[in-house]
């Protein structure tokens, strides 16, 4: 790994480490996250366009779906320019500025989808255990104030976190160990008192992700009493079977997010190999996968889907 200090390198500058140890080989490298980047981009415009475009998608479930859809888009395309900088040879340079303003949107995003995720569960919580209720409480209204505020709750946090980095001096070391700046990596680096980052960082974590993931068992366990009240074993199938890919995207989010959180934070020594994969799967799993698992287990959004991408005499058979 190289390494620079304050002797020789401007301090508003940082340098984006890659893969290291596979430098040679980072050209090949670049091949199977640049599939990854499309694929996450194809899936989740065409989940968008698709309840955009489909009048009978305009229902609560399918705008949180819409709402997740540009999460996994806000936190996975501000890494995409600096990563393929660095995989392509062109540069592993950074801009203090921007690597700031790259950390906002990913840790923004990231507490933003959790949040989506949150409420995503207690539309699953009103559509089960309030069924004739449903339109009155989740109107369009208060649908989009609901997204407002997941990512304003998010960006207000992230503020003060960030807006201490421009007063900390980096005089050890500019060598960032990934290919995109991450608030727990850069705060390592500084020569000055970081505890106030580190314990706010920590607290941020516990309560937003602690009160969202909180929030979302409490909604399954009053789904799971409705639904074992119901006599028919067929409807009690058919009301779960709508959790499931909610379900499945909450442990997309959570696992590698928690991953993530416990290797920056309690594996220090472990292989810098380790610290990279988990963040690049923090960050683009989730964008992969989700629209993919809500293609196969949501039937209308699988009719759009079939409808965008195969011939029309295939359509006219649906």
């Amino acid at each position: 790994m190289v390494s620079f200090n304050a002797s020789n390198y401007p301090f508003t500058t940082f340098y984006l480490t890659g893969i290291p140890g596979y430098e040679v080989v980072h050209h090949w490298i670049s091949i199977p996250f640049c599939i990854l980047y499309l694929v996450g981009i194809v899936g989740n415009c065409t989940i968008l366009h698709i309840v955009r475009t489909d009048p009978s998608l305009h229902e609560p479930m399918y705008y949180f779906l819409a709402m997740l859809s540009l999460t996994d888009m806000g936190m996975s395309l501000p890494t995409l320019v600096s990563l393929f900088r660095v995989l392509w040879s062109i540069s592993r340079e950074i801009e203090f500025n921007t690597c700031v303003i790259q950390m906002f949107f990913i840790h923004t995003f990231s507490f933003t989808e959790s949040a989506v995720l949150l409420a995503m569960a207690f539309d699953r919580y009103v559509a089960i255990c309030h069924p004739l209720r449903y339109s009155t409480i989740l109107t369009p209204q208060r649908i989009a104030k609901i997204g407002i505020a997941a990512f304003l709750r998010s960006a207000f946090c992230m503020i003060p976190l960030l807006a201490r980095l421009p007063y900390f001096p980096f005089c050890r070391s500019h060598v960032l160990s990934h290919s995109y700046c991450l608030h727990q990596d850069m705060i390592r680096l500084a020569c000055a008192d970081t505890k106030f980052n580190v314990i706010y960082g920590l607290v941020l974590i516990t309560v937003l992700w602690g009160f969202d993931s909180l929030g979302i068992l409490v909604s399954y366990v009053f789904i799971l009493r409705s639904v074992l009240s119901i006599a028919s074993r067929e409807e009690r199938l058919k009301a779960l079977n709508t959790c499931a890919s909610h379900i499945c995207a909450v442990l997309i989010l959570y696992v590698p997010m928690i991953g993530l959180s416990i290797v920056h934070r309690f594996a220090k020594h472990a292989s810098p190999l380790v610290h990279i994969l988990m963040a690049h799967i923090y960050l683009l799993v989730p964008p992969v996968l989700n629209p993919i698992i809500y293609s196969v287990k949501t039937k209308q959004i699988r009719r759009g889907v079939i409808r965008l991408f195969a011939p029309k005499r295939i359509c006219s058979n649906l």
